[in-house]
């Protein structure tokens, strides 16, 4: 023992012994000298340290002192020593923790484990304590263990380093995942075991385990499964279903895995009585409408919930943002039955106290706003601000957009509507190569804005060139044209295309054009476009023109100049421009060439694109187009360079671009005057990958072609094909590629398996 230490032990049994000894002074502090100290600083040992200068020494302050150093945990040993009046605090240091690695581990990632470790106090720049190092061992076995390895080792090393650190590695090895040899239900007598083992993520295995893993035991995958096994009952009238208990038993070799679920079913009941209950606050008619489950129907928990979600909007359009509805069961066992009450609790009317924006760090607030349909001042409906929402992802500025409604501190009827954005680039300065199969190598240059100067209006002018197509155009369009939402656009282009490039007829057309465009909204969704195009456009035959080309030439001449006028409808209910999961886009166009020009002809066509959510990361598309076009007046019949053509990447695909329908007597493509296309699209996320949102999956089935002038329409010469497809939105532009296996091709049809396009194309 050191002689200091000796000194404080007998100085403090001597206070002890003789606390009233007339003639003994006290012991007062006079100073304070802390020794040992390598990276804590003496103020943070002040800062904790009791005893102060001028204070008097007792056993209850020292031991006070030593409790309050030893419990910051910076310190593995301290004594106190009294040296002539000065209190001497010697302390030996806990190294810190100045690097965490970890070795071995795949099944988690590094990040998370770490993230983890910090949640209960260990982390770089702490201190090493032996109790929270047991204890990490302790939570990473944890870890292990709900993801099914249960033969899993860590093994830790504590290197020491220079400055009193220390370097931390943990060596992981995880083994493999107990795989479940059986799983056992125990009590279903109404349904049988497979059907129910059917509805579970976990699986005993089979064929495709090695890819789905569904065979690897983990207890999320099990509470999820039993969360499955108990809604399957519940949507199916068993009201009384309880989960009585669950075994899991693993092997002694920590390999397999039996699970033994243990139910009671109960009797299945049937809805009796339903009414509601409650402040209505909307008519009652209106609201018993929302409830499609009858008396003497089977129970079912999902459409009751369902009921209360939909009773819970409505009553949040009429501003009970609020509003709470409870469905409350009245079981009566003896007949089986459940009389059901839906309780309206609207709350208070709520107001919109301020519509805000944060994130448009480039997008003026003037253009988000003119998007809002939830106006402040007024009561909130929880319509109007998915309306709103769902409008500034159409735009196409934004990432992403999210909306918050927190209640006004100090108020029971205000709320602000909070927009958060995420800015992506909307702007475009580009010089560089693209590639498609049909026009080859792109080289192009472009300058565009979606966003001008953040007042959300378009430029672009571009220069393009190809094998088939060399453009160069100028364009402007305001979609605020006017505070109502008319919208105004400009267009100047010059663009010569060489057709038979583009596996088309030999020949090339030389256009030059201008062109103003409006759209009127006719309400939320519709939109009404008139649009007037004036053009000159030159015709070269080539080397060996077609007799249809040479026929029209003959009757029309090489040289024209048109006028047309557009007139439009299009309705738009998707949830986002960019990959939607819900709503339609439709549009019905109609272009006519004016007789003040050389060429008279009209074309009618019409798109729908419908989107269908099948759960959180499926979506079905049913594309359809049908065009119908004509001469008239002294135009015989629709120019054959304004004909409809199919086949290709966005068409029918694993057909070759344009190459479908009639033929000329070169045996070219020469496309025609009708035009039906269909496609069936069943889309998802690239799998395993976490950041994909710019990239689409795609299971496809198409179908279409088009007719000439002579021809009657025959289902039979619809050409089909299915297959798969993906489409990356990557810096550099849009890359697009299928692989697709013509169904029911025929001899002199073109047909190309892969297909892709790469850059932009103007």
């Amino acid at each position: 023992m050191r002689p200091g230490l000796i000194r404080v032990l007998l100085v403090l049994l001597f206070l002890a012994w003789v606390p009233a000894a007339p003639a003994a002074d006290p012991i007062v502090v006079q100073d304070i000298r802390v020794e040992g100290l390598r990276r804590i600083s003496a103020g943070t040992v002040f800062n904790y340290l009791p005893i102060k200068v001028g204070d008097a020494l007792d056993s209850s302050r020292t031991a006070e002192a030593l409790r309050a150093l030893y419990k910051t945990g910076f310190f593995k040993d301290v004594s106190l020593e009294l040296e002539e009046g000065v209190l001497v605090v010697v302390v030996v240091e806990r190294p810190s923790i100045a690097k965490i690695t970890l070795e071995g581990n795949e099944a988690v990632e590094t990040d998370q484990l770490l993230e983890n470790l910090k949640q209960i106090g260990f982390a770089e720049g702490r201190v090493l304590d032996q109790s929270v190092l047991d204890k990490v061992k302790l939570e990473l076995r944890r870890m292990y263990f709900s993801l099914g390895k249960y033969a899993v080792k860590i093994e830790t090393t504590v290197t020491p380093l220079e400055r009193n650190r220390v370097a931390v590695n943990f060596e992981i090895s995880e083994g493999v995942a107990a795989r479940i040899k059986q799983i056992n239900i125990v009590g279903n007598k109404t349904f049988d075991e497979d059907d129910l083992l059917d509805l579970f993520q976990m699986s005993s295995g089979g064929w495709l385990s090695f890819f789905t893993k569904d065979n690897q035991y983990s207890k999320q995958k099990l509470s999820g499964d039993l969360e499955t096994l108990r809604s399957y009952y519940l949507d199916r009238g068993f009201i009384k279903f309880n989960l009585d208990s669950t075994q899991v038993s693993l092997t002694p070799d920590k390999k397999h895995v039996y699970v033994t679920i243990n139910i009671t079913e109960g009797d299945r009941f049937s809805v009796g009585q339903v009414k509601l209950a409650g402040e209505l606050k909307l008519p009652e008619d209106e609201l018993i409408e929302i409830v499609d489950i009858k008396q003497g129907e089977m129970f079912s928990r999902k459409k009751v919930t369902a009921i209360s979600n939909r009773m819970s909007e409505r009553l949040g359009k009429a501003g009970y943002a609020f509003a709470n509805v409870n469905a409350i069961p009245d079981i009566d066992e003896e007949a089986t039955s459940v009389a059901l009450t839906f309780f309206v609790d609207p709350g208070k009317r709520v107001y919109v106290r301020r519509v805000n924006f944060k994130g448009n760090s480039k997008t003026r607030d003037e253009v988000l706003r003119r998007e809002m349909r939830q106006m402040e001042a007024a009561p909130i409906s929880t319509e109007k601000v998915k309306q709103s929402q769902s409008r500034l992802q159409r735009l196409g500025y934004f990432e992403d957009v999210n909306v918050e409604t927190p209640a006004v501190p100090g108020t029971t009827d205000q709320v602000d509507v909070n927009f958060s954005v995420k800015e992506q680039a909307s702007g475009n300065l580009m010089a560089g190569v693209g590639f498609s199969q049909t026009q080859g190598v792109i080289l192009s240059a472009s300058i565009s804005q979606d966003n001008f100067l953040g007042n959300g209006v378009r430029v672009k002018a571009a220069v393009n060139t190809s094998k088939v197509n060399k453009v160069a155009s100028l364009g402007y369009d305001n979609p605020y044209w006017t505070v109502d939402g008319v919208s105004r656009g400009f267009d100047i282009y010059f663009r010569s295309t060489d057709a038979r490039e583009a596996n088309i007829a030999d020949y090339s057309t030389d256009r030059l054009g201008a062109g103003v465009r409006f759209g009127i909204p006719i309400s939320e969704s519709n939109r009404v476009r008139l649009g007037f195009n004036v053009e000159r456009s030159a015709l070269d035959l080539g080397s060996s023109p077609s007799e249809e080309v040479v026929d029209f030439v003959e009757e029309n001449g090489e040289d024209y100049f048109t006028l047309t006028t557009t007139l439009g409808w299009s309705r738009d209910t998707r949830d986002r421009a960019i990959f939607p999961s819900r709503g339609t886009l439709q549009r019905l166009t109609g272009e006519v060439a004016v007789p003040v020009g050389d060429l008279q002809y009209y074309k009618v066509t019409y798109k729908n694109n419908w989107f269908i959510p099948l759960g959180k990361r499926l979506t079905l598309s049913l594309d359809g187009e049908i065009g119908y076009g004509d001469g008239y007046g002294d135009t015989t019949k629709l120019p054959f360079f304004e004909n409809f053509f199919a086949g290709g990447i966005r068409s029918v695909r694993g057909f070759k671009e344009n190459t479908l329908g009639p033929r000329d007597t070169n045996g070219d493509a020469l496309g025609g005057d009708r035009k039906l296309v269909g496609n069936v699209e069943l889309i998802t996320p690239v799998p395993f990958v976490k950041e994909s949102k710019s990239m689409r999956l795609a299971a496809f089935y198409d179908v279409g072609n088009v007719y000439g002038a002579n021809e009657d329409f025959e289902s039979d010469r619809l050409r089909m094909s299915t297959g798969v497809a993906a489409v990356w939105l990557s810096p550099f532009g849009a890359l697009t590629f299928s692989l697709a296996y013509p169904i029911n091709d025929e001899s002199d049809d073109e047909t190309q398996l892969f297909q892709f396009t790469f850059g932009s194309i103007f």
